[in-house]
C-alpha cells in the first residue's frame, strides 16, 4: 500500500503506507507491530509461529477475524505455551527490540528445530535470487521504502513474495501465508530478504523450517551464530553472477 503526497516543489510522491497492527489472542491485546496495511491476517499467524505460540498446521476454523478500521487482528486461541506477562510493541524497523527480556529472546531462539539435510543449490542460482525477487516489487518500485521476502523453490522459481516496511513483517507474511496453504515446514524450499540478515529474520526462518535464507546485505555476528546452531544455510552479499558469501551451511551450495 502507498500514499500520495506533494513534497518540495510541488512534486507529487508516492511514499509506502506504515501504520500500527493490534494482534489479539482471544480477546486479549499481544502486541502493536508498526506495519504496511494488507495481508495482516497472515501477518498475524507468522508472527505467532515464529514466537512459537502457534503450531504449523492452518487454523482450525476459518481463521483470524479483521478489523481494518480499527487495524485489529483477532486469532483464536488457545496457545502453544502462555506468553506470560510479555507484551510487544514492535517498529517496523525491529522485530526484537520490543521484547521485554533478553531471556524471552533466548528462549525463542532455542524452540527452533534443527533443520534436515539439503537441498543442494548452485552459487551461481543463490547469488541471482534478489534479483528475481526484486522483479516482483511494485511497492518497492513506486516507493523504494519497503523490504520485501519471496520465497522460492530448489529450483529458483519465485513461489510468493511479500513487502513490508518491516522487514520482520514482510517475513511474518510469507509464512503466515504458507501456514495458511498448509505448506509449513519449508523444507526443500529457500528464503530470500531484500535487505541484510538479523538475527530475528533467523529465527523466523528458522522456525518456519527453511533450511537456506540468502539476503542482499549482510549478517550479524547472532544470525550466523544461530543459522549454524539450527544447521541452517546462510548467504550474505548476494549480488548476482556468483557473488554471494556464506556464512553457515556451506554444504548445501553447489559450485
Amino acid at each position: 500500500m502507498t500514499a500520495s503526497i506533494v513534497r518540495d516543489g510541488g512534486v507529487r510522491d508516492e511514499v509506502a503506507v506504515e501504520e500500527p497492527l493490534e494482534i489479539r489472542v482471544d480477546g486479549a491485546p499481544l502486541t502493536v507491530t508498526m506495519r504496511t496495511p494488507g495481508h495482516d491476517e497472515e501477518l498475524a499467524l507468522g508472527f505467532l509461529h515464529g514466537e512459537g505460540l502457534i503450531p504449523a498446521a492452518p487454523p482450525r476454523a476459518a481463521g483470524p477475524t479483521e478489523d481494518l478500521a480499527a487495524n485489529v487482528v483477532e486469532v483464536a486461541g488457545p496457545l502453544q505455551r502462555d506468553p506470560g506477562a510479555r507484551r510487544f510493541y514492535t517498529t517496523s524497523s525491529c522485530g526484537v527490540c520490543g521484547k521485554g527480556a533478553l531471556e524471552e529472546v533466548a528462549a525463542a531462539a532455542g524452540a527452533a528445530p534443527a533443520l534436515p539435510p539439503g537441498p543442494r543449490v548452485p552459487r551461481a542460482l543463490l547469488a541471482d535470487l534478489p534479483g528475481r525477487l526484486r522483479t516482483d516489487q511494485p511497492a518497492f518500485a513506486r516507493t523504494g521504502g519497503l523490504h520485501a521476502t519471496g520465497l522460492f523453490d530448489a529450483g529458483g522459481e519465485l513461489l510468493l513474495v511479500r513487502e513490508d516496511v518491516g522487514r520482520h513483517n514482510a517475513m511474518d507474511k510469507v509464512v503466515g501465508r504458507a501456514l495458511l496453504d498448509g505448506l509449513l515446514p519449508l523444507h526443500g524450499r529457500i528464503l530470500c530478504v531484500s535487505g541484510r540478515l538479523s538475527f530475528e529474520l533467523v529465527q523466523k526462518a528458522a522456525m518456519a523450517g527453511a533450511p537456506l535464507l540468502v539476503g542482499v546485505g549482510a549478517p550479524s555476528s547472532l544470525a550466523t551464530e544461530l543459522a549454524a546452531a539450527r544447521g541452517m544455510t546462510l548467504c550474505g552479499f548476494a549480488r548476482g553472477g556468483e557473488r554471494v558469501n556464506v556464512y553457515a551451511g556451506e554444504e548445501r551450495v553447489g559450485g
